[in-house]
């Protein structure tokens, strides 16, 4: 059951990429866009709670460091991709599993039996092959710094999110506080850039004010509003596997998220298959037959 929980947020969250991927070829502001896909995910896990008449409990406050994990990862990640090596970064990001199998061991002694563990290397290597760049040296590392960070933190927001099961915690109060945190966070790092833009604008009487185009505040805004959607549905399905599955395993199948956008890429952006890439989605895919069969 876990299984299919996890592969269902894999496909949310594949979506949610295609979507961020899409938003970034349209020239939004990306921490106006993220204040709305976590503004909607408050917002729905509110109401979800009311419906099901969910407690709130001391417990649910897990989801206050779920959404401190996930801003500052972002923010590593973004940064990384600002001032160092795409290719170091993307692989980097792709190893929170990792960092989850090792956590989840030291403090809650699980452990994979060796069939799992087989499958589980099998995914994380099919990941790490599909985000292989051939412009990866060891003499070429900038920004990994950011990388290694955005890892950690990627992995610290899954353990936070096992955690709230582990504590029987109720899901929608945890989400709210989740997404509660990363929208204030983003919205705040959205009006600390405005501000900057504007004072750097007004300082420099020749440079002619900058023209909002189609994606104005309240458009960028809204469309991260529905780009949400997928962030929420994403985040109920894989809390959902944590609580049934092995924290690792489930870190490793959701983290084939990024095959879903290979494919979108190669379909409707028409860029073409590496031979890496196919190799690692062929590896991904014999991890997953493994981890079914163990």
């Amino acid at each position: 059951m876990w299984l299919l929980f996890a592969l269902l947020a894999a496909i949310s969250f594949g979506l949610r990429g295609i979507l961020y991927h899409w938003s970034s070829s349209q020239g939004m502001d990306r921490n106006l866009m993220l204040f709305g896909v976590f503004f909607t995910g408050a917002i729905a896990s509110l109401v979800g709670s009311f419906m099901f008449g969910q407690s709130w409990t001391l417990s649910a406050l897990t989801g206050v460091f779920m959404g401190a994990f996930s801003f500052i990862a972002n923010a590593c990640m973004f940064q990384g991709f600002a001032v160092g090596k795409p290719s170091i970064i993307a692989i980097l990001t792709g190893l929170p599993p990792v960092v989850v199998v090792t956590l989840a061991y030291l403090l809650w002694g699980e452990t994979l039996s060796l069939g799992q563990l087989l499958a589980f290397l099998l995914i994380v290597a099919g990941i790490l092959t599909v985000r292989y760049s051939n412009d990866l040296r060891m003499g070429n590392l900038q920004g990994a710094q950011w990388g290694l960070l955005a890892m950690l933190f990627f992995g610290l927001n899954d353990m936070a999110g096992k955690m709230s099961t582990r504590l029987e915690a109720e899901l929608f109060p945890t989400l709210f506080f989740m997404f509660s945190v990363g929208s204030i966070c983003f919205a705040v790092w959205w009006l600390i850039d405005r501000n900057r833009k504007r004072l750097k604008a007004a300082s420099n009487t020749y440079e002619p004010a900058v023209q909002q185009g189609k994606w104005n505040e309240q458009r960028t805004f809204f469309a991260g509003m529905a780009i949400g959607l997928t962030n929420f549905f994403g985040m109920i399905l894989i809390i959902t596997a944590f609580k049934f599955g092995i924290t690792g395993l489930v870190s490793a199948v959701v983290a084939m998220n990024v095959l879903l956008i290979l494919l979108y890429t190669r379909v409707f952006v028409k860029e073409k298959f590496r031979r890496l890439e196919v190799i690692g989605m062929s590896i991904c895919i014999i991890g997953m037959i493994a981890l079914r069969v163990f």
